[in-house]
């Protein structure tokens, strides 16, 4: 049986959770995902939760920001020193003094830039009133308050799926397709399905106008440079693809689209609103754009 092939459109690899991040010719990516992903997240220095747009009220000004790394992340090394832009156009580095106190100012509260989370590390996450998003009784189990708007927030411990030590929400390799995003603006025509709202490592080129990668969950994904990737689950969605960015406004009807036309059932974990995929990495290897994507069971 001849497999079917997909086509590497873009790479994206974000130094800093929740900051704009880098686009890239070609990527190393690892078990613990693509090399420098996540290596950093902006922490409250009070009690210790990580940051995350998935709170907006608290934290939606991270997305206004842009990491890049000074030098290329090594294997096996720490990562290098981060530049961060911020709104103003100030660039700030993490090896210099000053980003703290200027992220502390942005954010109202005093945070910190940190490369490893502490042990039970938790993000926080809100619900938006959309029906099909999440299963209620997860919700309710982890809602710990209210948003102003009287929405759930949640607290939920960092990488349940994903390495020790990582800022990885849940797993480490998220890929989506263009498929699926040409399906959700089928659907509604009149919302912006831009990538950059779901923030994913890895964007296929995939004909058609169908949630093509939920039928690829169990099979694997084996890319031009021996990069081998079995695909895990569909990748729930949040609220923090519905936030204004660069470029395209705040847009809840992209989450109700979500909602209303890709429900998933994820194994011991309930039925969600879903777009894209997870994977995990076989060894590892380079990606580049434009490698051929044989999708084989």
């Amino acid at each position: 049986m001849t497999p079917d092939l997909a086509t590497v459109r873009s790479l994206h690899r974000f130094p800093v959770k929740s900051m704009q991040g880098e686009d890239l010719d070609e990527a190393i990516v690892e078990p613990a995902g693509v090399l420098g992903d996540r290596a950093y997240a902006v922490v409250d220095a009070a009690d210790g939760t990580v940051a995350s747009a998935k709170y907006p009220r608290k934290w939606a000004a991270l997305l206004g920001l842009r990491a890049a790394f000074v030098t290329e992340p090594r294997a096996g090394a720490a990562p290098p020193p981060v530049a961060v832009t911020f709104p103003d156009g100030v660039v700030r580095r993490s090896d210099e003094p000053g980003l703290d106190d200027a992220l502390s100012a942005l954010l109202g509260r005093t945070v910190r830039l940190e490369s490893r989370p502490a042990p039970e590390a938790q993000f926080e996450e809100q619900w938006p009133d959309i029906d099909g998003l999440a299963p209620a009784g997860f919700i309710e189990a982890t809602t710990v308050e209210h948003s102003a708007e009287g929405e759930a927030v949640s607290r939920i411990g960092i990488g349940s799926l994903a390495p020790e030590g990582t800022f990885f929400d849940l797993a480490v390799l998220h890929v989506l397709s263009t498929a699926t995003l040409e399906a959700l603006h089928a659907a509604a025509p009149a919302s912006d399905f831009d990538p950059r709202r779901y923030r994913p490592n890895v964007l296929l080129d995939v004909p058609g106008a169908d949630f093509a990668e939920d039928g690829w969950v169990g099979s694997n994904l084996e890319f031009g440079a021996g990069l081998r990737v079995t695909v895990t689950m569909s990748t729930m969605r949040c609220v923090m693809t519905t936030l204004a960015q660069d470029g395209f406004a705040e847009d809840r009807d992209t989450l109700r689209t979500i909602a209303k036309h890709n429900r998933r059932t994820i194994e011991g974990m309930g039925t969600w609103a879903c777009a894209g995929v997870y994977a995990d990495v076989d060894g590892g290897g380079t990606v580049r754009r434009g490698d051929v994507v044989r999708i084989v069971g």
